[in-house]
């Protein structure tokens, strides 16, 4: 395994580093207030915006695209550690740089499958950060951790298709700059479990598609980064040619889809354990309970060299899997992504959690960054397939190596 940074990756992350110390943390108590100030508003503060401008001048730009065509085309291992430094800020860092959730895995489906007209339409406004978009696959009535549960049917109607279905946290959906929603529905109800669903760019402004309301995660409406919408889809009627990739491809598109988000996911994991792992440190240095500073409790030395051990051990497996991503492909990669998917939002809610027992009352208050940094790390341990279905996919490839032995 080779974790080498090539030189360009390198002044990329020492430029993001800097970008960082200099602009972005300095701007999240103005991102704070500024929030404060509108309730109403279902986007970024006017702070991200100006960050924005900063990134782009700077090159951080689009880095999260292998692809040289749509940015400087940084293989995934080299991604990795800038990735991390966004997850030290993780609600002003990825969007400032247009590297946030859920617009980066529809640029990748885009770059991937999009027709040249729905790269013109959509993914072009989308890299230059002038739009917004969501991804509309969960559905309250059903289990979606298994995607074959889907019931949302697109059906073919001449020259148009016909999207009816309710779907909720399509993440993103709540902001006014979303302007379409690539929807996962059934085209073919009598196919093979997998050959069942597609793909399909719908606008957000066609009859039929009303965003219901938006949903909270630990009581967070998350209105800075467009909330997450429940959105009926109500017989609503789109061109045939805005169907992604082929007709019953959406099952394999949504798996491509996720394997790059997944670790995406995790590597920004890393970087907000960091943070509460520096935050826990400063905080038990300068306290003091007991006749002595918190830092020298046993428990919360124990709390600090196993939460530096644990990172380290969840930084080199991902690592391995951008590695192995590169080099042998998303499929051959497909056991490490899932284990990743379970241990790193483990290890994050793990450390963070323990820096919020360091920080007592203010650890759970807004005062830090620890309580919105915990809500985030657990809700991922659902996000993109809950941990027992990423443990099944570990456990039947186990298995299956070793039936192939016997």
């Amino acid at each position: 395994m080779d974790f080498a940074q090539s030189r360009r990756a390198r002044e990329l992350y020492a430029t993001a580093e800097r970008f960082l110390t200099e602009h972005v943390y300095p701007a999240e108590p103005v991102y704070a207030a500024q929030a404060d100030a509108d309730p109403t508003r279902w986007d970024a503060p006017p702070v991200v915006s100006e960050l924005k401008v900063r990134a782009r001048e700077l090159g951080l730009w689009n880095l999260f695209l292998p692809d040289p065509a749509y940015g400087p085309g940084l293989s995934t291992v080299e991604y990795a550690p800038i990735a991390e430094l966004t997850g030290r800020s993780p609600h002003l860092a990825p969007a400032a740089m247009n590297c946030a959730a859920p617009d980066t895995g529809n640029m990748e489906l885009l770059a991937a499958f999009g027709t040249p007209e729905q790269r013109r339409r959509w993914l072009t406004p989308l890299l230059a950060g002038e739009i917004r978009s969501c991804f509309s696959m969960t559905e309250p009535a059903v289990a979606s951790s298994d995607a074959s549960n889907i019931t949302t049917r697109i059906e073919r109607d001449g020259d148009e298709y016909v999207v009816t279905g309710r779907k909720w946290w399509s993440s993103g959906g709540m902001n006014p700059r979303c302007r379409v929603a690539i929807v996962l529905g059934v085209t073919d109800p009598d196919g093979p479990r997998h050959r069942r669903h597609s793909m399909i760019l719908v606008p957000l402004d066609s009859p039929g598609v009303t965003v219901r309301r938006h949903t909270t995660v630990f009581g967070f409406d998350e209105r800075t980064h467009g909330g997450h919408a429940e959105i009926d889809y109500d017989g609503v009627r789109v061109p045939a040619a805005n169907l992604l990739g082929g007709e019953n491809e959406g099952f394999a598109m949504a798996q491509a889809r996720l394997g790059p988000g997944r670790v995406h996911h995790c590597m920004r994991l890393i970087g907000m354990a960091e943070r509460a792992l520096e935050l826990m440190c400063t905080r038990t240095l300068g306290r003091t309970a007991f006749g002595a500073p918190i830092a020298e409790q046993g428990v919360v030395r124990e709390w600090i060299a196993d939460a530096r051990i644990r990172i380290e051990q969840a930084r080199l497996l991902v690592l391995k899997t951008a590695w192995l991503m590169d080099t042998v492909g998303n499929r051959a990669a497909a056991t490490e992504i899932a284990a990743i998917k379970v241990v790193v939002p483990e290890l994050a809610c793990w450390v963070i959690d323990r820096a919020i027992q360091a920080h007592g009352a203010a650890g759970v208050s807004a005062d830090t960054p620890l309580a919105a940094l915990y809500a985030h790390a657990r809700t991922l341990r659902i996000a993109d397939g809950p941990d027992e279905v990423h443990r099944r996919t570990v456990a039947r490839r186990e298995l299956a190596r070793h039936r192939e032995k016997d």
